[in-house]
């Protein structure tokens, strides 16, 4: 893979950070995606952000169009969510005891979610996902899930399974680590597939607890679901007693205000959220029906507890982040903002010749190095990774940073005006002729 110049070069001081990292933490990073595997190369070490912006310890200013992998919509350290956190902060940072900020947020959560009667906060993602699909196995009394090739929902062992060849398999292990019990009773079909749903229905509907899946899916790709799809799960699901669950942590408070379910108008039983209801911050949140909820501890027997629950300082972060998404809800500019962008990458990539496909929803987006529209994994897995890492790198090289996989979704912020758009164009145009 053709990656960047010599890192010591051009980044030094990234680079002796990453040496330096790389003796202290696996793969010298806290998280895989950080360590530019897709794109070769060592990773950029950021010093700050601020606004649209990120800053690498080098001195180079970027435009960002990770933002945290999505949390980032209000731009960095916007001053009111700072202040919300510097005050939660004075009045101590964990109690372990239930406080009137938990009740508020909960409230702007049900109140902007379609799904949500109850919620339960919790301090990631991963762990929403993985406490939601126990409370669905506990209110149905049934073992086996149903999750989509390319969706991820964190690292929860039974989730961690990969897609096999027939049209549903049943999860193998897709990690060392994962035994093959963990993942026995979760079935993998193929996103979009609304014949492969229907025909493992049809065979195992009586044992599903649940489906699970990104509803804009965001983890090979921006990937969209047909309405069929939706529809389908939504009826298939609900005829045979499943609980329909929403792993809305990317795109809950993105896409929309109530997340990709008030956008395309179905409502799930469960939500998982993660992201900007933490307003960057590590918090998560799972929710949905009252009776469904009710089977948590303790008002029901479903096990699911955690000391850093609800804390007060993520809770100020979201709280403070929900309210100005609320009183000036930026989904139109960002809409704007996305039809710019998409148009102006697939109009730099046409003019150089470059085969692509542009998939976008809201202010989530990403240019396929693909000629054919991405629905699904074996889609997605047709890309030219080798073109997307020249792109990254070139890009890069012009002040701009976009996710470094070909199978991440770009995420911007309401501060990404006209200006912050076509300098990103003017950079995607020059390097993709450079390609």
């Amino acid at each position: 893979m053709l990656t960047s110049t010599n890192a010591s070069d051009t980044h030094p001081l990234s680079h002796a950070a990453f040496e330096r990292a790389t003796k202290l933490m696996p793969g010298g990073v806290n998280s895989p995606a950080r360590a530019f595997g897709a794109v070769g190369g060592s990773p950029l070490f950021i010093s700050h952000a601020e606004g649209p912006y990120l800053f690498d310890l080098d001195g180079n200013r970027y435009i960002d169009y990770i933002g945290s992998w999505g949390p980032m919509i209000l731009g960095h350290a916007q001053p009111e969510v700072i202040e919300a956190i510097t005050q939660a902060a004075t009045r101590g940072t964990s109690y372990g005891a239930p406080t009137e900020a938990e009740s508020r947020l909960a409230e702007q959560i049900i109140d902007a979610v379609p799904s949500i009667e109850k919620v339960r906060l919790v301090n990631s993602g991963t762990e929403a996902t993985m406490s939601a699909l126990r409370v669905a196995r506990g209110a149905t009394g049934r073992n086996k899930v149903i999750k989509f090739a390319g969706n991820y929902h964190g690292h929860v062992d039974a989730l961690l399974v990969a897609a096999g060849s027939a049209a549903a398999t049943l999860g193998a292990p897709d990690s060392p680590g994962v035994t093959p019990g963990a993942a026995a009773d979760t079935i993998v079909l193929s996103y979009n597939d609304v014949s492969g749903l229907e025909n493992v229905f049809a065979q195992h509907g009586s044992e599903i607890a649940a489906v699970i899946l990104e509803p804009v899916v965001g983890n090979m790709g921006c990937v969209t679901p047909t309405m069929e799809f939706l529809q389908s799960m939504r009826d298939l699901t609900t005829r045979h007693g499943s609980i329909l669950i929403f792993d809305e942590v990317m795109t809950g408070f993105r896409v929309a205000m109530g997340g990709a379910q008030e956008r395309f108008g179905i409502t799930p039983d469960m939500t998982t959220l993660g992201k900007i209801v933490g307003g960057g911050m590590p918090l998560g949140a799972y929710g949905g029906q009252r009776d469904i909820m009710d089977q948590v501890l303790p008002t029901g027997k479903v096990f699911q507890a955690g000391t850093l629950s609800g804390n007060p300082v993520a809770v100020a972060a979201g709280s403070a982040t929900l309210d100005i998404l609320k009183k000036a809800p930026p989904y139109e500019a960002l809409e704007r903002m996305g039809e710019r962008l998409a148009t102006g990458l697939a109009s730099a990539a046409s003019d150089a010749g470059i085969p692509h496909t542009v998939a976008r929803v809201g202010s989530m987006m990403t240019l396929f190095f693909n000629p054919d529209p991405v629905t699904c994994w074996d889609e997605a897995d047709r890309c030219d990774r080798e073109a997307f890492g020249r792109y990254f790198w070139g890009l890069i090289g012009q002040g701009v940073y976009m996710p470094c996989s070909q199978f991440e979704a770009l995420f911007f912020s309401r501060l990404h005006d006209e200006a912050i758009i076509d300098e990103t164009i003017d950079a995607a145009r020059k390097t993709l002729a450079a390609l």
